[in-house]
């Protein structure tokens, strides 16, 4: 009896279509199974499945290229570094190895290649002795106006003056109301970078940057960490090596400093002849330039290390050391080294 309500009931309800009754028996009836709805639950797990393994997938790409890029910068690193190991080693030995005046090495290592800039501090100016007069028309000559080229002048003078009798200069006073606050050192500069604590000095013009030529292209200028550190001199200049700012600074004439530029370029300058030639360029300024490159040197080398197959990678990594040459048992000594240092855009 339960039976055939049960049956009445679906027939009614619709859930088991009814079939023609048999001669003779009961009438038929077929279940039918929800593959509908088993088949949609599969594709939505499949779905769901491909959606994260293709987010794993890119992660993992992701952190691979990651680590393949980390792995590149520590080789470039240390081919830099061997690269300044090298041109000291080279500098020492002389002869057909290095010859004064030589603007840069060129090295290649089975990990990669690496250009060793051969800077002379020599072709600076010293932050610590510089004549006020030296220090304002420098100033002017990396692009300052003229009251900022003044200002910067004097907060050099008074951070590396001694303190006056009151123990206050009035630059103190203004430095105490910066955040954070501090005080001029009124010692010698230590290292350059103070020079942006100075009043009045900018990161542009400390570092250098681009300014638009009436062409539409963008032309690198130097900053004053290429004419000014605490190893450098009063002069004379190491006329290969100095920058333009500092040429224009020490008197020479706009169009000479260009010409000197495009020379020095195309063939160090080596011989005394050379060096006549410039003065007849520069004029009694020519009186600053030498061509003695001193005993200590900026070695600033850029590597780019090598893919598997055997190509170099965009990959750059730059390390640079102040070099001491003729000290010591070693014969050199370093004076400051410097992790990934800030390119110099000037000539």
């Amino acid at each position: 009896m339960w039976t055939r309500v049960a049956q009445a009931s679906g027939l009614q309800a619709g859930l088991w279509p009814a079939r023609p009754r048999p001669a003779g028996g009961r009438p038929a009836i077929r279940r039918i199974a929800p593959q509908g709805s088993a088949l949609l639950a599969v594709l939505w797990l499949t779905a769901a499945l491909s959606a994260i393994a293709f987010s794993v997938a890119t992660t993992v790409r992701g952190e691979l290229e990651r680590a393949g890029t980390l792995a590149d910068g520590v080789r470039a690193h240390y081919v830099a570094a061997g690269a300044i190991d090298r041109a000291i080693l080279h500098m020492l030995w002389g002869g057909t190895f290095y010859e004064p005046g030589l603007p840069r090495f060129v090295f290649q290592f089975p990990a990669g290649d690496a250009v060793v800039e051969i800077i002379p501090e020599s072709s600076k100016l010293s932050i610590n002795n510089a004549l006020p007069e030296d220090l304002l028309r420098l100033m002017a000559a990396a692009g300052a106006s003229p009251d900022r080229a003044r200002e910067i002048a004097e907060a050099i003078l008074d951070w590396r003056s001694p303190p006056p009798a009151g123990g206050f200069s009035p630059l103190d006073s203004y430095y105490l109301g910066l955040a954070p606050s501090f005080r001029a050192r009124h010692a010698s500069f230590e290292e350059i970078e103070e020079l942006l604590l100075v009043k009045g000095m900018t990161p542009e013009l400390f570092h250098g940057g681009y300014a638009s030529a009436p062409d539409g292209r963008l032309v690198p200028f130097g900053g004053l960490k290429e004419s000014l550190s605490v190893f450098g001199t009063a002069g004379p200049f190491e006329i290969n090596s100095a920058s333009p700012a500092l040429l224009a600074a020490i008197g020479i004439p706009a169009t000479a400093v260009e010409q000197i530029v495009r020379m020095r370029r195309e063939t160090p300058f080596r011989t005394p002849d050379q060096m006549e030639l410039v003065r007849s360029l520069a004029g009694p300024a020519a009186q600053r330039l030498r061509l003695g490159v001193g005993s200590i040197f900026t070695l600033r080398a850029t590597a780019r290390p090598r893919t598997a197959d055997g190509r170099l990678s965009d990959l750059r990594r730059t390390v640079a050391a102040v070099v001491k040459l003729g000290y010591g048992n070693d014969g050199y000594q370093i004076l400051r080294w410097q992790e990934s240092p800030a390119m110099e855009t000037g000539s």
